[in-house]
This record gives C-alpha cells, structure tokens and sequence, in this order.
C-alpha cells in the first residue's frame, strides 16, 4: 500500500511539473507562434505609424503622450509641424517642446486598455493622417478573477522577485512544479489510507498547478523605467529609441537600383604641377655661399629671378697653373700689340687708316680676355628661382660644396597638384576620376596621360587635381579611383554606410522599423570617391543607415 502511495505521489509531482512547463512555454509564444523578441524589459507603450512622407513614434509616460516626428526616408525630425490627435476624449492639438518632439496631455493614459489614435499632421504643403492602437498594460498583477487564494499568494512572491529575463522565469517555473510536488507527496502521503480523500488531493493540486503556471505567465506585470535604453539582440539587431537616434545624428537614403560607371582603384601619391615646378641647381662645383638676406626658408614665397645662393666656384692647383700661364701670355700679347699701335699712331700719313683700327680692335679685345680670366676664379654664380612660387625643399648650407647639377632648392605651387598613380594593366580610362586621402577627405581629380614604359613593373597614371586643398603637399599617399568605360549596374550607398562586421563582412543597418535597425551583408565595389556600389545582399527599396551607422555599431 505505501509503494502504491508514494507511485502515485511521485505521477502526482511529474504531471505537475510537465503542466507547469507547457504553459510557461506556451505563453512564451513555443505554442502559438515565435513573436519578435521584446525590445526592453521595461520599456514604455508605444506605437509607431509610417507612410511615404512621415514616420511617428508615441510614448506613453503616465499622464503624457510624447510624439516624435520624423521624416521617413531620411529620419530627419520634422519641425513646426501641426499634430492633432483624434483619442478617447476627443482631438487635441500637441505642443512643440523641440525640434520634431511633441507632447500631449492625456488622463485617459492612467488606465489600462487598447486605444485606437488617428493622428493628423500637417507640415508645410503636406498632410496625412496616421493611425495606431496604444495598449496600456494593466498595472494591477493580482486582478485575474481565476486565482485561488494560494496563486494569489505565490503571484505575489514570484512578483516580488527582481528577475526579467526567460532564465529566470524557467528557474520560477521549476520551483512551482518542485513545490506542488512536494505538497502532492505530503498530502498523498497523510491521506493515502483514504483513496477518496487521495483523488481530491490529486485534483486539487493540479488544479493549483495549471493555475499557478498561467499567473505567472500573464499576470505579473514590470515596473515601466524613465528611460528606454538602447540594445542589440541576439540575432544582431538593434532597437534604438528616437531619443537616442536624436543624439546619434542618425540618417537614412531609400535605396534604388541604377547603373552606373565602372571604376578602379590605384594607389598613388601627390605630385608638383610640372609646369608650375622649378629646380635651382648649381652648374659648377664650387662652396654654397648665403646672399644677401640669407638663404630662403621654407614655405616662404619667391618670385621667379630672386637670388636664392651664391655658388663660389672651386679651382685646383692644375687650374690656378693654366690660368697664370694663360694670363702672363695674355699681357704679352697685351704689350706686344700697345707698342705696335704706338708705332701706328707715329706714321699715321704712311699707314693706312684701316690697320690702326684694326690694331685698337684687336687691343681691347685682349684686354677683355685678360679681365675675364682675371675674374673667372672669384666671381661667385648667382643661383635664381626659374618660377614662382613657395620653397618646398632646401639643400643649402653655409659653406657646402655643391656639385654641378645638384638640387640645391625645389620650388612648387601650393595650388598647383597633380596626382601620380601606377596600374598594372592597361585600361581606358574616362576625364573624371577621384582622390581619396587617408581622412577619407575626396578630390576631385581629371585624367591627363598614361606613360607608356612601365616603372617597377607598372604603368605610370598622371591626374591634375582641380579642388585646391592648402592641406595637400608632395609626396601624400592617396587612393584614385578612375573611372573606366565598363557599366555595372547596383546600389550606391555613401562610404560612411559601410561597416566591417564580426566576421569581417562587410554590412550595412536597415532601418527596418520606426526604432528597429538590422545589419545587412553586402558585397561592395568602389564607385567614386565618396560612394560605393552595392551588387549583392540588398535590394532596392530599403532605408539605409548613412550617418550614425558607426556609432550603432557600437551599441551592444
């Protein structure tokens, strides 16, 4: 008789905990259908409307009913708009508290029900009327009219606890079924000599059982928080909260399909305008000597024929020997030539007029020579700037040695830039084309020539940059994408919308609902310098996160 006893306490507790489970999990929508997941454990009533021109989102806090407006492809807040909404007490204007959010006072709010809201918005030239039902949970946990005293008591103990979460309400619903199953042994246990008395039991308990399971899963009700915070989901979507894509800066394009011009990507670097461009070089060796003024510094402004250096020219031993000896040959021919024209000038009537001039010709130009080779080994050469324009780059130092053809300074012009890139086929390329520099800052570039040698196995690509930049200087790394003749067709998003995933994807967020976001994974091409061309894993027709996409990517 006791085995029979305990057999039956023990099918007692199992039919308990089995029912207990089924109807937590049934209320956690296993049975009727996988709803989407809650954005918040404690997050506001609200509802959402959208047509073409606007999107609403309304808050219910209390007494007041906060509306936020924005617009719906680009999730810009709509501002100076009149809202009125048709409730249960009839239509009321909102108040503007700030740009896109309105306020509403509404009593009705305090009790729990379904509200259906018609709301009509007029901003500018457009109007539309949105609607949507409010549900305004009710707040009271112990109003079910079903409970027995015991699930009262039990309803008001699970409610106390602090825990949200699914974890936590499977735990709870364990604990019922181990309690209701010792209390089935107990009672089986007092009673078991009395098989009426034991069926009774057995029927009250799990009528407890079903009860106290269906209590718990619609009767207990969380506390509403001040604020909705931000979160991601499992699966990696977002809820975001207006009030959170407020300070984001969060915006949107709808995106569309169209086909568009081929490019290609080449690295490259910024290069001086050639014909803008001089190079100040020594055409002798000799010791850098400062003018007047000293040397230039760099960044400073010349203009073309501005003395820049002094080039004292170096002479050897062999050199001085040459020069004396062609100098002592030259006052002989000096002296020779005096007394020749000397003797001219005495016989004037015999000689003719034609050999004294010769003779005085001939005597300055000896003198020239003389004077010239006197002067060669100490005159400095003068080093000018061939263009104008800011010094760039200077080798010069007091009293260095400069070889012929060295680069002693570089002139540039700061609003003259070319850009040269290096591509490792041959392509035709169209007049357009775009600089990207390491800031993502873009320059408008057009195509001048391709050389036709290759330069370390690539083929050198020369841009002239038409945006001026006083940023830019010679030598700065950028990436070119060229336009070429090819045609593809996709969707062009801006360069800000695309993010590298955890597993190295690259993806885009959808704005999906009014405050739900959802990553997508692209495969992206380079279109121009601003914008990239989608050619798989998003269709047209969705709105796509272009600014604060980075900072949604963060929230976790």
């Amino acid at each position: 008789m006791k085995i029979r006893s305990w057999a039956w306490a023990i099918c007692i507790g199992l039919v308990i905990c089995i029912s207990v489970q089924k109807s937590l999990l049934a209320h956690e929508g296993h049975d009727h259908g996988a709803p989407p997941p809650p954005v918040s454990a404690t997050i506001a009533p609200r509802i959402d409307a959208s047509s073409s021109d606007f999107e609403l989102v309304a808050i219910a806090r209390g007494e007041w009913l906060r509306i936020y407006l924005d617009s719906f492809q680009g999730n810009e807040p709509i501002r100076d708009a009149i809202i009125e909404v048709d409730g249960p007490n009839g239509t009321a204007k909102a108040s503007t508290i700030s740009d896109g959010v309105y306020v509403l006072q509404a009593p009705w709010l305090s009790k729990a029900g379904t509200y259906d809201l018609a709301f009509t918005i007029q901003s500018k030239d457009v109007a539309d009327v949105l609607t949507a039902s409010l549900v305004i949970p009710n707040s009271d946990p112990h109003s079910s009219d079903n409970l027995s005293f015991l699930g009262s008591l039990m309803n008001r103990l699970y409610s106390a606890s602090t825990g949200n979460d699914n974890q936590h309400q499977m735990e709870k619903g364990w604990l019922i079924a181990l309690l209701s199953f010792f209390a089935g042994v107990t009672f089986t246990s007092v009673v078991r000599k009395n098989k009426k008395a034991s069926l009774t039991i057995i029927a009250f308990t799990l009528t407890s059982g079903f009860l106290l399971s269906d209590a718990y899963a619609t009767n207990v009700v969380k506390p509403i928080a001040e604020r909705d915070v931000a979160q991601r989901f499992a699966d990696g979507a977002l809820f975001v909260p207006k009030t959170t894509q407020r300070i984001l800066g969060v915006r949107t394009i709808f995106t569309k399909m169209d086909t568009y011009a081929g490019s290609v990507e080449l690295a490259g670097r910024v290069i001086p305008d050639p014909t803008t461009t001089g190079y100040v070089q020594a055409s002798v060796a000799g010791r850098l000597m400062p003018p007047p003024g000293g040397f230039p510094r760099l960044g400073v402004e010349v203009k073309a024929g501005d003395v820049l250096a002094l080039v004292q020219p170096a002479i050897g031993a062999a050199d001085v020997t040459t020069q004396q000896q062609q100098a002592r040959e030259l006052d002989q021919q000096i002296t020779i030539m005096e007394r020749r024209l000397e003797r001219f000038q005495q016989i004037q009537g015999v000689v003719a007029r034609a050999q004294i001039e010769d003779a005085q010709l001939e005597l300055q130009g000896l003198r020239i020579r003389r004077a010239n080779l006197e002067k060669s080994p100490r005159e400095p050469e003068a080093l000018v700037a061939p263009v104008s324009g800011i010094i760039a780059a200077s080798q010069a130092i007091a009293g260095q040695i400069a070889d012929p053809n060295a680069i002693v300074f570089q002139i540039i012009d700061p609003k003259r830039f070319w850009v040269e890139a290096l591509s490792f086929e041959t392509m035709p390329l169209e007049k357009t084309a775009f600089g990207r520099l390491n800031d993502q800052k873009a320059l408008s570039l057009s195509y001048r020539g391709s050389g036709l040698a290759d330069r370390n196995q690539a083929i050198p690509v020369q841009f002239s940059i038409e945006t001026s930049d006083s940023s830019l200087r010679a030598g700065q790394l950028l990436t070119v994408v060229a336009t070429t003749e090819d045609k593809k067709t996709g969707i062009a998003l801006p360069r800000a919308s695309i993010l590298r995933g955890p597993n190295g994807q690259s993806i885009v967020y959808e704005h999906s609902n009014a405050e739900r976001f959802v990553p997508r994974e692209v495969r992206v091409e380079p279109l121009d310098g601003n914008r990239v061309l989608v050619v798989s894993g998003l269709e047209p027709g969705k709105r796509i996160v272009t600014q604060g996409s980075e900072l949604l990517n963060q929230i976790r």
